[in-house]
């Protein structure tokens, strides 16, 4: 009895992520032409570091940036690491797609309440203003013309061009412990165990997106029929 249940939850899990993930492509057609959603996702391990290591560990990560609300909604998942995190960033831009390093381009000393203490497993959700000062690393900004427009425009640009990279940073490598180049499917990295709740989290900020857009759309429209 208890095989078959916990086979039966396995597969509702299953199920259930495979409904989320078909739920997110879907919507991503649904949106109106004028916006654009662009999911960029990576592949976190430390022989993607510079220089590379052979520590366990690895993770994966997705972004989302939506262009007409200039918003940015990130999900880190990793396992198996032997050190305990100490931050986590955006680091843009390198001189050449998919190689080299740069300085974090989000804020310092890493993403506001992501876990200092957690080794092995962990998650990490949040959403970000791309017109916020605060979202940025004060050094990306200046490197940037010194305002947020040209930071976020640096920002998505090097998105864009494959030259922007999540690292995690631990105890035992300062550093970087674990990284990947955030790209967009089917070329981006794939997101491995802990990284399916990763991706049900995306599915649930994207039909929560969609809601919202939804509902503006709705009363834009009540509004120019005179609330019919």
């Amino acid at each position: 009895m208890q095989r078959f249940r916990d086979t039966f939850l396995g597969e509702f899990a299953m199920k259930r992520f495979a409904l989320c993930l078909t739920t997110i492509l879907l919507m991503a057609g649904a949106l109106p032409a004028q916006s654009e959603v662009i999911i960029y996702r990576a592949s976190l391990s430390g022989l993607n570091e510079a220089p590379p290591n052979d520590a366990p560990g690895h993770g994966g990560a997705a972004i989302i940036i939506d262009d007409v609300e200039h918003s940015m909604a990130v999900t880190i998942a990793w396992s198996n690491m032997d050190s305990a995190t100490t931050a986590a960033h955006i680091h843009c831009c390198t001189v050449d797609p998919l190689t080299g390093t740069a300085i974090p381009a989000t804020m310092v000393p890493s993403f506001p309440g992501f876990p200092t203490n957690a080794a092995f497993d962990g998650l990490y959700e949040a959403n970000f203003s791309l017109l916020d000062a605060a979202t940025y690393n004060p050094a990306f900004i200046s490197a940037s013309g010194g305002t947020v427009a040209g930071a976020e425009a640096a920002f998505l640009a090097g998105l864009a061009s494959g030259r922007s990279y999540v690292n995690i940073h631990t105890e035992l490598f300062p550093n970087g412990h674990i990284r990947g180049f955030l790209a967009l499917p089917p070329t981006g990295g794939t997101i491995p165990e802990p990284g399916s709740v990763a991706l049900l989290g995306l599915g649930a900020a994207g039909l929560a997106l969609f809601r919202r857009r939804r509902s503006r759309s709705m009363t834009t429209g009540r509004a120019e029929y005179g609330g019919v």
